[in-house]
């Protein structure tokens, strides 16, 4: 447990200082206690690991104001656990279920039950997110997603994989991509 803490203390430190993460941006945490605790997804969830994983997260909400998404597994075709504040905010869609460790995963069913006034939607298009044991969060971020190299590549036994997204690229030869260039002249 203390490699896991600290491997999750040097990823949310980094996460912390990123320049791409900004207040009321919507952060996804795909996550699989199992491979974080050397098994195979699905086989051996811990809620321990998901506390120590939850806590590491909450720091992105408290200290930089960012909005927390939680991926279910799977078997809730990878719904989200939000915020009611965080659905209402975003306009996204509430769906009927409570996740359980069996049924969601022990991190989403962790979140839910340590969440102020959880809810589960469906979908989301997130700003950013992490990717913890491979539970192929893409799905639920913005287009573009644009991969982000942490130093920390591992909490435990998982790979740790991290995206944040940037608004698409429109235009041709004569488009301006750089806010700080000449926008006057349009002949």
């Amino acid at each position: 447990m203390e490699t896991i803490q600290s491997n999750l203390h040097t990823i949310s430190t980094e996460l912390l200082t990123a320049d791409y993460l900004e207040s009321e941006y919507i952060f996804v945490i795909g996550c699989s206690t199992s491979e974080v605790a050397g098994e195979h997804i699905g086989t051996a969830g811990s809620e321990d690991i998901a506390a120590h994983i939850f806590q590491a997260m909450q720091k992105l909400q408290s200290d930089k104001g960012i909005r927390l998404a939680f991926q279910c597994c799977e078997h809730l075709n990878r719904a989200l656990v939000v915020e009611r504040e965080t659905m209402e905010k975003f306009q996204l869609e509430e769906v009927a279920v409570v996740p359980i460790p069996k049924a969601g995963g022990s991190m989403a069913s962790y979140a839910y039950k340590h969440f102020n006034n959880p809810v589960v939607v469906e979908k989301i298009q997130a700003h950013a997110g992490i990717d913890i044991g491979e539970t192929m969060i893409g799905m639920h971020l913005k287009h573009v997603a644009v991969p982000v190299r942490l130093k920390q590549r591992y909490i435990g036994d998982a790979r740790v994989n991290v995206a944040r997204t940037r608004p698409k690229l429109i235009g041709g030869s004569r488009a301006v991509y750089d806010r700080l260039q000449d926008t006057n002249s349009c002949t």
